[in-house]
């Protein structure tokens, strides 16, 4: 089975970082071009990939430790948006020749190294590399945007936002606003995000920045129950990247609230066919089911076969796959993944997944404690409350019909298709 990316990305305080919060700064300036791909510094712009113009710099100039790392970067940034985690072998020789040739003042590889570290789920090595980095150059962004994803995964939201604040004060540009935007919406504030986004879209020079953008920004429409901003959204992502899963995804879920059913499931027949991450396949499954449809049928399958690659290779943990086990298959084994995971990765989506696999399991004053970890932010998640909710609920604590109430008017279109919480 091909192996995907899940989707699952500063100590010091610094200017604009004020009371915790995040300072976005002006409005930048559009880009005066946009391409449909970036070539590398220095290289002329041809219309070819970043990671084919990277190749081909690598043949030109074999002796080049900095043609190796913009290798290794562009073979990161092209698993990140195929989803494709065979990129990152390829990433990680590169990183390996352009440290043979200078291992000393590489910043290149350096953050390299941290990039790929986080792709693997490493984030307490995410982390070192990028110290390191921001040691070697404080006015460079990559290495804080390499601490930034780290520090989210590990818990760490404080330091990852001042890390993210940095990115915005000396580059305010896509990756920034991207990370700006996933810190604001993880602390309740999702108008804040959206502003985020939309000057993330405005930043792009690229249709894969433009078409990411654009689908978070579908997602948290959608995370919002507003469903005609989804759809225009997860649009214009496909607008941009013809094939964005992540867009397509989103289509395939509006249609399925708008109560067409049937052209939904096609159309996620035909991304799970290209791209089965798990998150797609659960959404299938689980839209089939709601529909009557069987739910040991092919993506059943699929999420079996990735349940038990994870369980033979120690692979990372997608939350989505500890959800699915947790609801059709053994939550025990859930439970298993969740801790696992958790080992590595203290973010609030594991905290969630984790919390919820225990009450599956039927260790429900155990669970309660992540589902509140999980809200310590102040996220207004639909699928956290309704996790925390009906945990509340099975422990006879009041909260409990308070969120699953606050759940269900965030957005009543997610649970149509969830399963029903009965153990």
């Amino acid at each position: 089975m091909r192996r995907l990316i899940s989707a699952v990305g500063v100590a010091a305080a610094v200017a604009g970082c004020v009371a915790g919060l995040l300072y976005l700064g002006p409005h930048p300036p559009r880009p005066q071009t946009r391409q449909a791909t970036a070539a590398p510094a220095g290289a002329p712009s041809t219309g070819i990939s970043p990671a084919d113009a990277a190749r081909k710099a690598t043949a030109s100039y074999p002796g080049d430790p900095v043609a190796w790392a913009g290798l290794a970067r562009a073979e990161i940034e092209q698993a990140r948006t195929t989803l494709d985690a065979a990129r990152l072998g390829a990433a990680d020789r590169a990183l390996r020749r352009s440290l043979a040739l200078d291992a000393v003042d590489n910043y290149g590889a350096v953050t390299g190294q941290g990039f790929l570290a986080n792709a693997r789920h490493e984030f307490v090595k995410g982390r070192e590399y990028g110290l390191r980095a921001t040691r070697m150059a404080p006015d460079r962004p990559d290495g804080y945007a390499v601490l930034a994803d780290a520090e989210i995964q590990l818990g760490n939201y404080p330091q990852a936002r001042a890390a993210v604040q940095r990115m915005l004060d000396i580059a305010p540009a896509t990756a920034a606003y991207s990370r700006a935007a996933y810190d604001l919406e993880t602390n309740g504030r999702p108008e804040d995000a959206a502003i985020a986004l939309q000057r993330a879209v405005d930043s792009a020079v690229t249709d894969d920045e433009r078409g990411f953008a654009e689908a978070r920004l579908g997602d948290l429409a959608w995370s919002q129950g507003k469903v005609d901003v989804a759809e225009r959204r997860y649009r214009r992502a496909l607008a941009s990247v013809p094939d964005h899963p992540y867009g397509q995804a989103g289509i395939a879920r509006v249609t399925a609230a708008r109560g067409h059913t049937g052209k939904a499931l096609e159309l996620y027949a035909r991304l799970v066919e290209r791209t089965p991450l798990p998150q797609f396949l659960l959404e299938s499954l689980e839209l089939r089911g709601a529909s009557g449809g069987s739910r040991q049928g092919s993506e059943w399958a699929a999420l079996s076969a990735h349940v038990r690659m994870v369980r033979a290779d120690v692979a990372p943990v997608d939350p989505h796959l500890i959800l699915y086990a947790a609801d059709h298959g053994d939550p025990k084994t859930a439970v298993e993944l969740a801790r696992r995971e958790w080992r590595h990765t203290r973010s609030v989506i594991i905290a969630d997944a984790l919390g919820w696999a225990l009450h599956r399991a039927g260790q429900d004053t155990e669970a309660l404690t992540y589902t509140r970890r999980a809200a310590s932010t102040g996220w207004r998640n639909a699928l956290f409350l309704h996790h925390r909710g009906t945990i509340e609920q099975v422990l006879a604590l009041p909260e409990g019909s308070r969120h699953l109430s606050e759940a269900r008017a965030l957005n009543p279109h997610l649970f149509p298709h969830h399963p029903a919480p009965d153990r």
